[in-house]
């Protein structure tokens, strides 16, 4: 019992010497199990014990005596482990620490003198109120184990009673006439703060996920969308609303957030709700399955989606307000809806995760991922990047891989608007819209398909030798496409220069026919030069004449 006591108490902890050590008393008693010895540096100081010790962890000496009726016999002394409480007193005052027989108590005592260990300064009197072996009232056996027993039913007690108080408040939160009560999350009241919409009116499904079903619904008047959680997605519903309710998120190309609320279109349970701003055009996907878009049309869309994942990306501080980098990790064109100007907004922030950056976020920021499962979750398998198919994101520098991740959904994305295009058809005929990989896998591939396709083979939608517009050259819109989704993350564009590229694919065709010039700088990243250009810095210049419609335009460079 002595051996298991007094190494339990010993173990070392400290890693590194003090610049000065302390010298104790060294000894162990016959029959102690373990040893302390390798907490210090022995001396050989006599042919017997006591023996000295040169601390190597710690400034602090320990002893420990067994009082018995007859007499108080060393047990261990030594060296501790690091400098706890009660080292700093320069004497051995022992107190008491169990009681391995009940004719005897162990005393124990930690000191912060050279020798201080060497013999206590008193001990108390067996018996003595304080001790272990004290005559005062005695606990009759097993009464503490009775008494934890108690203890134990009360605190389960309290935290029934807190979870029917909770289930009562939101019973009252929730209560719809004539319908059943509500599954609230056990412990976690919810929806405390979320305040209740009575003029809001739910009309029709729109979406269903996995995590909740977006509705179309009108509001004070207005058409907006609501997302609906059920329950048991209350977390998820926290993340997006804490992204959306950042104070500098606020973009022409970012579904617009209007407000946090609680209901439910049916019967209860009611849940929490996120109301945003409704396109009537839909997604992306309706939108490409119903409608071809002339070459302005594309880049239009083409460009404002860019924009707004260019912007997501950024890390900024505008007029006070702080904005992290935010990875959006689901973009698909189920999640782009269309505007009414034709332009594209992104939506369905559900597992677009805060990135580090070189600002330090305030207080009310959206916490960071922990752990590589959360950072390696995506989205639609689809539009998942070959790294995170194969499970190879640079998990050092993760905020920079989601981005880049995030820019490869873009260029598959890009694909789709393009493939509606007739501009880029010579009989202006695109052919049926077909999600990205649709015409090699179907549509519904699995992980392994994908990762076979996509990692293996490093295959990616087919481009047509036909896709070229007549005011640029014709190779420019395939290589933008392949700088983006690139097997090799370092090589792909980032979604400024995706937004900078296509500007100046726009240029032409607001300029076309007759305007002198159009100059557009684009800022390209050093990684994609050496195939094409070689520059110190990436600055590329667009410049539209007046030429005929099949001829080449020029490309001019200048280092920065």
């Amino acid at each position: 019992m002595l051996g298991v006591l007094g190494l339990w108490a010993l173990l070392p902890t400290a890693v590194q010497a003090p610049p000065s050590r302390r010298t104790c008393v060294f000894f162990e008693a016959p029959g102690v199990r373990g040893s302390t010895q390798n907490l210090g540096k022995l001396l050989d100081a006599g042919p017997g014990p006591p023996r000295v010790i040169h601390c190597l962890y710690s400034r602090c000496c320990f002893g420990i005596w067994n009082l018995t009726q007859d007499q108080a016999q060393v047990e261990m002394q030594g060296c501790r482990d690091s400098d706890e409480p009660g080292c700093e007193s320069p004497n051995c005052d022992p107190s008491p620490r169990a009681q391995p027989r009940p004719s005897s108590t162990l005393f124990t005592c930690s000191c912060g003198a050279d020798f201080c260990n060497a013999n206590y300064s008193h001990l108390p009197p067996l018996g003595s109120p304080g001790t272990p072996g004290s005559k005062g009232p005695q606990a009759i056996p097993g009464e503490s184990v009775w008494i934890a027993l108690l203890l134990l039913g009360l605190l389960l007690l309290l935290l029934l009673l807190s979870s029917g108080i909770l289930a009562l408040l939101q019973r009252k939160a929730c209560r719809v006439q004539g319908g059943p009560e509500p599954e609230p999350e056990p412990g976690r009241d919810w929806s405390a703060e979320l305040p209740e919409l009575p003029e809001l009116r739910f009309s029709q499904v729109i979406r269903e996920g996995g995590h909740a079903v977006v509705w179309a619904g009108q509001l004070q008047g207005k058409l907006v969308a609501v997302k609906a959680f059920p329950l048991r997605a209350v977390a998820q519903f926290q993340a997006e609303r804490a992204l959306y309710e950042l104070p500098g998120l606020q973009h022409d190309h970012i579904v617009r957030f209007i407000t946090a609320s609680r209901g439910s279109p049916g019967p209860p349970p009611c849940g929490p709700l996120l109301v945003l701003e409704l396109h009537p055009k839909g997604s992306l996907c309706h939108y490409l399955t119903q409608h071809t878009s002339d070459w302005g049309s594309s880049l239009r869309m083409a460009l404002s989606l860019a924009q707004g994942l260019a912007f997501l990306h950024e890390e900024r501080w505008q007029d006070g307000q702080y904005k992290p980098g935010i990875a959006h990790r689901d973009l698909s064109s189920q999640n782009v809806l269309i505007r009414d100007d034709g332009s594209c907004a992104i939506g369905d922030l559900g597992l677009a995760l805060v990135l580090p950056g070189l600002a330090q976020p305030p207080t009310w920021a959206p916490t960071q991922p922990r752990g590589p499962a959360a950072i390696m979750e995506a989205g639609t398998q689809r539009y998942m990047a070959p790294e995170l198919l194969d499970k190879t994101l640079d998990l050092q520098d993760w905020g920079t891989a989601l981005r880049r991740a995030d820019v490869y959904s873009l260029a598959l994305l890009l694909w789709e608007i393009m493939s509606r295009c007739p501009d880029l058809r010579p009989d202006s005929r695109p052919p049926p819209f077909q999600l990205a990989y649709e015409a090699e896998l179907g549509s519904a591939p699995t992980t392994c398909e994908l990762w076979a396709l996509a990692v293996e083979e490093r295959r990616r939608p087919h481009v047509p030798s036909t896709w070229c517009c007549f005011t640029t050259d014709p190779g420019v819109l395939r290589e933008l496409l392949e700088d983006c989704w690139d097997a090799d993350p370092e090589a792909r564009l980032t979604a400024e220069c995706v937004q900078r590229r296509l500007a100046a694919l726009a240029c032409p065709e607001e300029a076309h026919p007759s305007p002198e010039g159009c100059t557009v700088s684009l800022i390209l990243p050093s990684a994609i030069l050496p195939r094409r250009l070689q520059l110190s810095a990436c600055q590329v210049t667009v410049q539209q004449g007046p030429f005929p419609r099949n001829s080449q335009p020029t490309w001019t460079t200048s280092p920065v």
